[in-house]
């Protein structure tokens, strides 16, 4: 926000009513023009009404408690400054000062991060009665399904851009049905015109010629060959020419080849099981007894098998990311134990990705981190997170998406026993977010996963945790 970080919330808000409290001035002074018999004071005070009732003067102050309570900051005090509030704090209050300015046209990115469930739903109210357009970018699939009329998808597709309206539903429903019927098309059309490509380049080389094959000329037949060579061979010349050139436009012009969808390799489903903590848990990979990180976390019991699919939920702040790290190992609880199997293989997809070294590029650290020979047999490129153009790029000039993106490709080239994924549809295209949900549902390992995303959360058929200020609740 254009403000300091020593500005108060109520300042702030202030300076988003300040045209609203202006219209309110300006009435007053209206007012005793006409009490005073000020010439055409009846014409300026009809038109400063009709202004602030436009603008709901006589509400304002119902219509900011509204918007505060509704995006979850209207407990916060006036006085407090934007130094002395939380990230997630500062974009509500941001996100409420936009609202109770009323443009004309809305412009937002990304309006439901830091926001919880009650709030998203007060937004999306908020939205779909909006006067005039609204424009959002948005990766929330839920608030994308209940609020947007119509969804303009940059992801790759056979034209380019992409828009999804009124034959689509308008609805992310109605276009996850659209994407992928066009997706059945991309694909009927590739192998269409690779099928057709094979043929010209055999026409090209062998058919064509094969009108007239080599042979000898026999003595009587000198002049008949004179006479007809020359036809056959312009024809198998138009033949050759045409399959030539309809090679080289099909060549120049064809579709591309789709992205492949997410696939885990390189973990039998066989090994998954294996790696379990002895004949007293047979079936259990993580065991969790007594574990306790002050202030953060108190787990009395959790046990993880082979196969868990468990979903882990709880507010900003519950102790969803602090629980995954001592599932890791990155976080050692003060008290209790936490077990693992032996020769046990745990990764985690952070929430917020950094790599030590900005000058690094995706290739080098790919094949650092995995070994030139499993870097080999499953390169970077072929698990179409990173373009090819980005491959030799400095990671720290990646953006945040496509870092999280190169931080999934590491773990997705050496697939562990044990999955962790915090907030995993953060930064991700809502192709890949589909993706790796679908992955996800075949993995053969186990899965824990940490998220808000109430578009997974209602397709989720695992395990569910719930955590309230760190502890699990029923």
């Amino acid at each position: 926000m254009p403000f300091a970080p020593t500005t108060a919330i109520g300042a702030l808000i202030e300076h988003a009513l300040a045209p609203v409290r202006a219209v309110g001035a300006e009435l007053e002074d209206a007012a005793a023009g006409l009490a005073s018999g000020t010439p055409d004071a009846a014409d300026r005070y009809d038109r400063v009404l009709a202004e602030a009732e436009r603008v709901g003067l006589w509400s304002i102050d119902a219509r900011r408690d509204e918007v505060l309570d509704g995006l979850g900051v209207g407990s916060l005090p006036g006085e407090r400054t934007l130094a002395e509030v939380s990230g997630g704090q500062r974009s509500r209050l941001a996100l409420a000062a936009l609202l109770l300015e009323r443009p004309d046209f809305v412009l937002l990115d990304e309006p439901t991060n830091h926001l919880d469930d009650e709030a998203a739903e007060y937004l999306h109210r908020e939205l779909t009665g909006w006067r005039g357009p609204v424009v959002f970018a948005s990766h929330d699939r839920a608030f994308l399904d209940e609020t947007a009329t119509d969804l303009l998808d940059l992801d790759p597709s056979r034209g380019g851009t992409t828009r999804y309206g009124a034959a689509s539903g308008g609805a992310y429903t109605g276009y996850l049905a659209e994407k992928a019927a066009e997706r059945a098309r991309w694909e009927e059309q590739f192998e269409r015109e690779q099928d057709e490509l094979k043929q010209l380049e055999h026409s090209v080389a062998v058919t064509a010629r094969a009108v007239a094959p080599d042979r000898a000329i026999r003595d009587n037949n000198k002049m008949g060959y004179d006479r007809h060579g020359a036809r056959v061979q312009a024809q198998v010349s138009r033949r050759v020419r045409n399959a030539r050139a309809r090679l080289d436009e099909l060549s120049k012009h064809a579709v591309r080849k789709p992205p492949a969808p997410l696939q885990f390799t390189g973990l039998p489903a066989r090994e998954a099981g294996r790696r379990v903590l002895g004949p007293d848990n047979p079936d259990t990979v993580i065991l969790v007894r007594e574990a306790t990180v002050d202030g953060r976390i108190r787990m009395a019991q959790l046990q993880l098998t082979a196969t868990e699919r468990l979903l882990v939920t709880g507010a900003n702040g519950a102790g969803k990311s602090t629980l995954l790290g001592m599932l890791a190992g990155t976080i050692e609880p003060a008290r209790g134990t936490v077990m693992r199997a032996r020769g046990l293989r745990v990764a985690l997809l952070e929430q917020d990705v950094r790599f030590a070294d900005p000058s690094d590029t995706p290739r080098s650290i790919y094949e650092s981190r995995l070994g030139e020979r499993r870097a080999e047999a499953t390169p970077l490129v072929s698990l179409g997170l990173i373009a090819p153009r980005d491959l030799d790029h400095p990671v720290g000039s990646l953006s945040v998406g496509q870092q999280r993106r190169l931080a999934l490709a590491l773990i997705i080239g050496r697939p562990p026993h044990v999955f962790l994924l915090d907030e995993p549809t953060n930064h991700l295209s809502l192709q890949l977010a589909s993706d790796l949900e679908d992955a996800l549902g075949a993995y053969p390992g186990a899965v824990v996963v940490a998220s808000h995303d109430r578009w997974l959360r209602r397709r989720w058929s695992g395990r569910l945790l719930h955590l309230v200020a760190g502890v699990p609740s029923s």
